[in-house]
């Protein structure tokens, strides 16, 4: 796929994502934010990278040569399973588990990288639950940090 046909195609799933969180409004006041800012924010990010493969200059197919294609596999791999389990595991054990791989693509050992994952998890999730007050998914280790 050409890299201004993805660009374009960002921008529409961009725009499309940004109309339909218009509606979005939650029953009652729970966070000052509220629902819409979050699909907003990624619409945005979505819609400017999406501008930026359109209009930027055209590079070869020489720019993919290094490319370590195993490593972002693996990544985009464990980004999907992150989604699919992130409601059942819960945060602060979903995403210590996205770091172990995400880690190992970066050259970490098993070892760190499931101790960098495991202080983000949990580190995560006590910045939002509790400072910033936005309830996060605790799934399976809810007896440990309370909550849903």
């Amino acid at each position: 796929m050409s890299d201004r046909v993805l660009g374009a195609v960002c921008v529409g799933v961009a725009a499309a994502m940004a109309w339909a969180s218009q509606g979005y409004e939650a029953a009652y006041s729970y966070e000052p934010l509220g629902p819409r800012a979050f699909p907003l924010l990624l619409a945005v990010g979505l819609g400017l990278s999406g501008l930026w493969l359109v209009l930027r200059p055209s590079i070869g197919v020489e720019a993919f040569r290094g490319v370590p294609w195993k490593a972002t596999a693996l990544c985009a791999g464990a980004v999907l399973l992150y989604a699919l389990l992130f409601q059942l595991l819960g945060f602060a054990l979903a995403t210590t588990l996205l770091a172990l791989p995400v880690g190992l693509a970066f050259g970490g050992s098993w070892k760190q990288s499931l101790a960098g994952g495991a202080v983000l998890g949990v580190g995560f999730h006590f910045v939002f639950d509790r400072l910033l007050d936005v309830t996060m998914p605790t799934g399976v280790l809810s007896f440990l940090l309370g909550g849903y």
